[in-house]
């Protein structure tokens, strides 16, 4: 039996009529702004550092990194890569809003690992229509962290490449290992 999650079990309101996860997450949310207050921050991360991330669900950067709330740029995508959408916004982070360190992780047992560029191939037989975007898809995490440092390196919209480092999180300890970018 597969593990479930409290979103995924359906909920029933009192006329028996079932909520979904989204109407759940909303109730969520009017409790939290119940007890909501500013806490006076502008946009700039107090630790001037964007995080470039992996969306995967197991991944909870803040407590992984002893993060607080303000303290970064959170930048997530399937598998963590650089696309130039992350150039986009690790470019608007550090020109607008200050950051200087970018951070790269991406994870074991990644699903980028288990699918193809043929994914996209696929989606057009299905849909009628090829996605703009590639897939990203690679077989090894660390060359692949060792290619997003490069992407963010060299790219000419980025003013802080200097302090740019990558990260393999385990799943299964919580444990993070520096990737040595050569």
């Amino acid at each position: 039996m597969g593990m479930t999650t409290s979103a995924s079990v359906p909920a029933s309101s009192e006329g028996g009529i079932r909520d979904t996860v989204t109407d759940r997450l909303v109730a969520a949310n009017a409790r939290y702004a119940a007890e909501f207050t500013d806490p006076g921050m502008d946009a700039h991360p107090v630790l001037r550092v964007a995080i470039v991330a992996c969306m995967d669900a197991r991944l909870d950067l803040h407590a992984a990194l002893g993060l607080e709330l303000g303290d970064c740029h959170t930048i997530r995508n399937a598998g963590g890569v650089v696309t130039d959408d992350v150039i986009r916004s690790l470019t608007i982070s550090q020109r607008a809003l200050g950051t200087r360190s970018v951070v790269l992780i991406h994870h074991t047992n990644c699903g980028l690992e288990t699918i193809t560029e043929d994914f996209r191939h696929e989606l057009e037989m299905e849909v009628g229509q090829r996605p703009a975007w590639a897939v990203e898809a690679f077989r090894d995490a660390e060359q692949d962290v060792r290619q997003s440092m490069q992407r963010v390196r060299t790219s000419p919209f980025l003013l802080h490449t200097d302090d740019v480092r990558g990260f393999v999180f385990d799943v299964k300890t919580g444990l993070l290992r520096e990737i040595d970018p050569a």
